[in-house]
C-alpha cells in the first residue's frame, strides 16, 4: 500500500483540541466505516464534533484507495471554502499525525447534531429535499467544468467501490463491516432478482472504462461524493449542512444526483423521475445549458450508480429493485451498453 512520504504535523485542530476542557466520545448513528468521533468543548467556544481516521482503521478509505487524505487535501487546496455560501461544511480544523498508512487525519467541525436529518426511515419534509436537491445543483453550477489536479476520488474508483474483488480482503476481517458484508450477500442475490442489473455491474466492474470513456467527454464538475441523508442537514435560515467529504473528485454531476436517489429512496417526499428533473431544472436555472449531453450523462450514472449499489437493492422490496431495473435497462438499450435485455 502506498501512503506517501512521512506526515508529522501539529496544526490548529491539535491546537484546538489542547484547549479543550471536556471531550466525550460518541458514536453516531449512521458511522460505520471505523473512525473514532468526540464532542469536545472548549471554553469560550461553540462546541465541537471531532473525526479521527486512517486507512489502517477506515474501510471506506481502504476500498476508495485513499492513502492520501483526500478530504485534508480539498482543505488544505482551498475548495472546500469554494463551496457556495448555502452550503455548510462545518469545518474548523484540519490535520494530519503520523506517517504511511497510520496516518491519522484530525477533522474539527462546528457541533450541529440538533440540525441534521434525524435517523430512520421517514421522508424528509418536502420542502428540505427541495433544498437539498437546488443546493446540489447550485454545488454542481459553482465548479462546472472543473477538473482534479490534486489526486482525488476516480469516477472509476467510485464505480468499482463495492465490486467483489474490490471488498475481499475487508472480508477476511475479524469483524467484516455491516455494509460489506451486505454487500457480499447482496451480489449474488441480485444475479437471481435481477439477471441484467448483475451482469451490468460484473461488467463496469470489469471494465469501468465502458463508462468512464463516456463520461470524460460529456462535461464534468467537482463531486461531493456522499449526498446519504446522514450526512445533511438545515440551518434554520435555509442553508444545507453537508458533512463527510471522504469521496471528493472529478465526475459528472448526474453522479451526486443517482447517488443521493439510490441511498435515500426511503426519505424520498416525491418521486424519483420528479427529483431528476428537479435537478436538471436547478441546473439550468444556473445557466447550465443541459441540451446536448443531459440524457447520455443521466443514462450512464443511472447504470452506474448500480454498479455500486446494485447488491442493496437485491436485499430491498420488489418495488424499488423494479425501479432501478428499468431506469437501468433502458439507459442500457439506448446506449448499446450490457445488452439491455433480460428479465427480472
Amino acid at each position: 500500500m502506498s501512503g506517501g512520504p512521512a506526515m508529522i504535523a501539529v496544526g490548529p485542530a491539535q491546537d484546538l483540541l489542547a484547549r479543550s476542557s471536556r471531550r466525550q466520545r460518541v458514536e453516531p448513528a449512521d458511522a460505520r466505516a471505523g473512525a473514532v468521533f468526540e464532542r469536545v468543548t472548549v471554553a469560550g467556544s461553540d462546541p465541537f464534533f471531532v473525526k479521527r481516521l486512517s486507512p489502517s482503521s477506515d474501510w471506506v478509505m481502504r476500498i476508495a484507495g485513499d492513502h492520501v487524505h483526500r478530504p485534508y487535501l480539498i482543505w488544505q487546496s482551498g475548495l472546500m471554502g469554494q463551496a457556495p455560501d448555502l452550503i455548510d461544511h462545518t469545518v474548523v480544523a484540519m490535520d494530519l499525525t503520523g506517517s504511511g498508512d497510520d496516518t491519522v487525519l484530525t477533522i474539527v467541525m462546528r457541533d450541529v447534531g440538533g440540525s441534521l436529518v434525524p435517523p430512520g426511515d421517514t421522508s424528509v419534509p418536502a420542502a428540505q429535499h427541495a433544498r437539498f436537491i437546488a443546493h446540489m445543483a447550485a454545488l454542481s453550477s459553482a465548479f462546472w467544468e472543473w477538473e482534479d489536479q490534486i489526486g482525488l476520488t476516480t469516477m472509476a474508483q467510485r464505480l468499482r467501490f463495492f465490486a467483489p474483488d474490490n471488498i475481499a480482503a475487508e472480508l477476511t476481517a475479524a469483524e467484516v463491516p455491516g455494509p460489506l458484508a451486505a454487500a457480499a450477500a447482496g451480489w449474488p442475490a441480485l444475479a437471481a432478482r435481477s439477471p441484467l442489473l448483475s451482469a451490468a455491474a460484473r461488467c463496469i466492474h470489469d471494465n469501468p472504462g465502458i463508462l468512464t470513456g463516456r463520461l470524460s467527454a460529456l462535461p464534468g464538475t467537482f463531486l461531493h461524493g456522499d449526498w446519504k441523508m446522514g450526512n445533511l442537514g438545515s440551518h434554520p435560515d435555509g442553508r444545507t449542512i453537508l458533512l463527510d467529504w471522504t469521496l471528493p473528485g472529478a465526475g459528472p454531476a448526474c453522479w451526486d444526483l443517482c447517488w443521493y436517489l439510490a441511498l435515500n429512496r426511503a426519505r424520498l417526499p416525491e418521486r424519483k423521475e420528479a427529483a431528476i428533473s428537479r435537478f436538471r431544472a436547478a441546473l439550468e436555472g444556473h445557466g447550465i445549458a443541459t441540451a446536448g449531453w443531459w440524457e447520455e450523462q443521466l443514462d450512464l450514472c443511472l447504470i452506474g450508480i448500480m454498479a455500486v449499489f446494485g447488491w442493496e437493492k437485491a436485499l430491498g422490496d420488489a418495488g424499488e429493485l423494479a425501479w432501478w431495473h428499468d431506469a437501468a435497462a433502458g439507459a442500457a438499450a439506448r446506449r448499446g451498453i450490457a445488452g439491455g435485455r433480460a428479465g427480472r
